[in-house]
């Protein structure tokens, strides 16, 4: 299976991923050719040799010729009526996703109300659209990534700017759990390394992990940065999966670092056994359940059940012990193989519903509105509950 290991060194950009797939072969003709498809205008592209420092690779230019801006949803429907390949625009619809998704947390805005500026531009479609291509062309299975390199944390630099790492940036590594690499003191002053484009395109289509492969080429995509101290570019190794390695899909990713907390109850009552639920979910237990079982003395019980990242097992174990009657708790480390989910804003004719999409192997294969959406609708409305929550979720599955 061919594969391909994203090594960001001094960051990551779309334009600097782009031309590291360049650098790898890529021919900018045939990118130029497939990218027309997209029936979109206002930009040029180069791409030409350089160093940073004394690392050479190629640096892509996205020219604009023009002031065009594009809507989150106008950028999504001109990738879903282009007649580039599925795989291509699975790619790009799922990376778009996931930085509209970011930004509508970072403004408090739904998808559709967004007022973009820098990511309103063309060539945030051209870098995001280009990676995938680039990933088709070259005929990449697999993808994975080393930690993200967001730079030094540094306040905003002039009045009504933002902070380094981006909000955006900051957002889409949170919702992916991404991985990042320690601040150095070498990147004091070097500002934004990985810009929200480059992040999205990292932790939408990469599994962060190094497997075993055989190299057989290197990419080196080059920023706008040339820093004395280290050099702005981000690597791309190429190559093959070992022999009976046994690749596992993004959409499938095995999460491990999960742990399982446990207790039997059987002096306890729903209002408490409700409270500490609400509890767990509010420290960021991934699920939390209550289990009916037969305890001592042929007494009704149950077992309260958390699942949670290891990095909350002292937390979560203080608050049960704490919010519930129980004086011990059982622990053991699991492992889970979970799908890939995004969750979407979806426009309907009731109003504006969330929407959260699974994925396997690249394909959305289901669609659920969310609740509480539905159930402000239906309240509103006066229809039943499962007609809004039925009509929204056709309407999902006819736009995924």
């Amino acid at each position: 299976m061919k594969t391909a290991y994203i090594q960001s060194i001094g960051g990551a950009s779309g334009d600097m991923l782009l031309g590291a797939l360049l650098d790898l072969g890529l021919p900018l003709a045939t990118l130029q050719e497939e990218l027309s498809k997209l029936e979109l205008d206002g930009y040029q592209l180069a791409a030409a040799p350089d160093t940073r420092c004394e690392v050479r690779g190629t640096k892509l230019t996205v020219t604009l010729t023009g002031n065009r801006y594009l809507s989150p949803r106008a950028q999504l429907d001109l990738v879903a009526a282009s007649p580039l390949p599925e795989s291509v625009k699975a790619r790009a619809t799922r990376t778009l996703n996931a930085l509209w998704q970011a930004e509508s947390r970072v403004h408090g805005e739904t998808t559709e109300g967004l007022e973009l500026e820098e990511l309103g531009t063309v060539d945030t479609l051209v870098d995001v659209v280009g990676f995938a291509l680039g990933l088709e062309l070259l005929g990449i299975d697999a993808v994975y990534a080393a930690p993200l390199v967001l730079g030094a944390a540094t306040p905003p630099r002039w009045p009504g700017g933002y902070a380094n790492p981006a909000p955006a940036t900051l957002e889409l590594v949170a919702l992916a759990g991404a991985p990042v690499a320690a601040e150095l003191p070498l990147h004091q002053g070097a500002g934004e390394l990985t810009t929200p484009t480059g992040a999205a395109i990292i932790t939408a289509l990469a599994r962060f992990e190094r497997p075993a492969m055989s190299v057989t080429a290197i990419g080196v995509g080059l920023g706008s940065k040339d820093p004395e101290q280290f050099p702005n570019v981000v690597r791309i190794w190429l190559g093959d999966t070992a022999e009976g390695a046994a690749p596992v899909s993004p959409a499938a990713k095995l999460q491990t670092g999960v742990v399982l907390l446990e207790t039997n109850l059987d002096d306890v009552t729903g209002e408490v056994l409700g409270y500490a639920q609400e509890r767990l979910f509010a420290l960021g237990a991934l699920d939390v359940w209550h289990t009916p079982i037969q305890m001592k003395k042929n007494r009704p019980g149950v077992i309260l059940s958390a699942l949670l990242p290891q990095e909350l097992e002292t937390a979560a174990a203080e608050l049960i012990l704490r919010e519930t009657p129980t004086l011990g708790v059982r622990r053991r480390p699991v492992e889970r193989y979970a799908a890939r989910r995004e969750t979407v804003t979806m426009e309907t004719p009731d109003g504006t519903i969330q929407v959260k999409v699974k994925y396997l192997a690249e394909e959305a294969i289901a669609a659920a509105p969310e609740y509480e959406d539905c159930r402000r609708i239906a309240l509103a409305t006066g229809r039943p509950l499962l007609e809004v929550y039925g009509a929204a979720e056709e309407l999902a599955r006819g736009l995924l």
